[in-house]
C-alpha cells in the first residue's frame, strides 16, 4: 500500500518546525543545566519531549495530506443548455441607452457568457426572420466571437418577430437532446428585444415552449420614453417624412414571459436586471449530463490527527518531576 501526500513541504511548515526544534531545544538545555546545579534527576524530562516530538510529527503529517489505499469517487457532470435570442432589428440601433441597445445588449452577453461559461450556450439572431448564429457549444471564445460581430446590417430589416426565433431555438434544444447519450438537460431560452413584436403569435407558442419544460426569460431593451434611429447621419423617417420614435414596449416581453412561466427583466441606463437574471438562471437545477466512477486515492489525515489527539490528552493527563523555570 503506497503513502502518498497531497502537497509537500513547504516554507510554512519549515518555519513550524523550526520554531519546535529551536524552542524547545533551548528549555531541555535549559532544564539540564539547572537540573546539574541543584543535582537534581533530569532524565524524566526526555518523557515529556518524546511525546510531544511525536504527536507535533503527527500533526505535520496530517497537514500534508496523507493518502493510501483506494476509495471509489463519483464524478457528475451537470449542466443547462441556454439559448440566447438576440433582435437585431433597426429599432435596437436606438440610443436611449448608451451607447446604444444592441452595443449593451452585447455587453450584457458577454456576462452571462463569463457567468455560464460551464453550460451550453447558443446564439439566435432575429428580426423578421431567425437565423442561427451560434449552436450549443461549451467554446466561450467561439460564442464571444459571434456576440462581438453582431449588428443590425446582418438581417434585412421588415419588422420584429418573438415566434421565429422562439421556434427554431425550441427545435435546437429538441435535437439536442435528441443527439444526446444518456443525457438530460435544463433547457432555457433568454430573448433579448425592445419589445417591438409585430407577429401575432408569439403567445401561442408558449403551450408549446411548457409542454417542453423550456424556461423563457425575457429582457426589455430600452426605456418607454424612448428615442430615434439613426440611420447614417441621420434618423430614419416613417412614410409621412416624420422621424420614427422606437420606444420600449415591455408588456409583449412581459405576458410572453409570464406565460411560459418565467421571468422578465428590464435594462437601461437606470435599471439594470442582469444580476437578478443571472441569479433565476442559477435557481434552476443543472440536470445530470452524465456520470462515472474512478478510483482515487483516499485522504487519511484524520488518522494521524485523532493519533496525535490521543497523545496531547497523554501528554495533558501524564505528571512527570521536571525543573520549571
Amino acid at each position: 500500500m503506497e503513502l502518498t501526500f497531497f502537497r509537500e513541504l513547504s516554507v510554512f511548515e519549515f518555519s513550524f518546525i523550526g520554531a519546535f526544534l529551536l524552542l524547545y531545544t533551548f528549555y531541555v538545555v535549559r532544564t539540564i543545566k539547572i537540573s546539574r546545579q541543584v543535582k537534581s534527576n533530569f532524565e524524566q524530562v526526555f518523557i515529556k519531549l518524546g511525546i510531544r516530538t511525536l504527536y507535533f510529527c503527527l500533526m505535520i503529517v496530517a497537514l500534508l495530506g496523507p493518502s493510501f489505499g483506494l476509495a471509489q469517487k463519483e464524478i457528475k457532470s451537470v449542466g443547462k443548455d441556454i439559448y440566447f435570442l438576440v433582435d437585431l432589428s433597426r429599432s435596437m440601433d436606438a440610443e436611449d441607452i448608451q451607447p446604444s441597445r444592441l452595443s449593451r445588449t452585447k455587453l450584457e452577453l458577454e456576462r452571462l457568457v463569463d457567468k455560464f461559461s460551464s453550460d451550453r450556450l447558443g446564439l439566435i439572431v432575429f428580426s423578421s426572420e431567425a437565423f442561427l448564429q451560434c449552436p450549443l457549444t461549451f467554446d466561450r471564445s467561439a460564442l464571444l466571437l459571434f456576440i462581438n460581430t453582431l449588428n443590425t446590417s446582418l438581417l434585412s430589416n421588415s419588422g420584429t418577430e418573438f415566434s421565429p426565433a422562439i421556434e427554431m431555438a425550441i427545435e435546437k434544444h429538441q435535437q439536442a437532446e435528441d443527439n444526446a447519450v444518456n443525457q438530460q438537460q435544463s433547457k432555457i431560452i433568454v430573448l433579448f428585444s425592445d419589445g417591438e413584436d409585430f407577429g401575432t403569435d408569439a403567445i401561442s407558442i408558449a403551450e408549446e415552449l411548457r409542454s417542453e419544460d423550456i424556461r423563457l426569460f425575457t429582457v426589455g431593451i430600452g426605456t418607454e420614453s424612448g428615442s430615434k434611429i439613426p440611420q447614417g447621419y441621420r434618423f430614419q423617417r416613417d412614410d409621412n417624412g416624420s422621424e420614427v420614435i422606437t420606444k420600449l414596449k415591455p408588456e409583449s416581453l412581459r405576458e410572453l414571459a409570464e406565460t411560459t412561466g418565467g421571468e422578465y427583466f428590464e435594462i437601461n441606463d437606470n435599471l439594470n436586471e442582469t444580476p437578478q437574471l443571472i441569479r433565476a438562471i442559477e435557481n434552476i437545477e443543472g440536470e445530470l449530463r452524465n456520470s462515472k466512477k474512478i478510483d482515487a486515492a483516499a485522504n487519511r489525515y484524520f488518522y494521524f490527527l485523532l493519533a496525535a489527539f490521543i497523545l496531547l490528552m497523554i501528554d495533558m493527563i501524564i505528571s512527570v518531576k521536571v525543573i520549571r523555570i
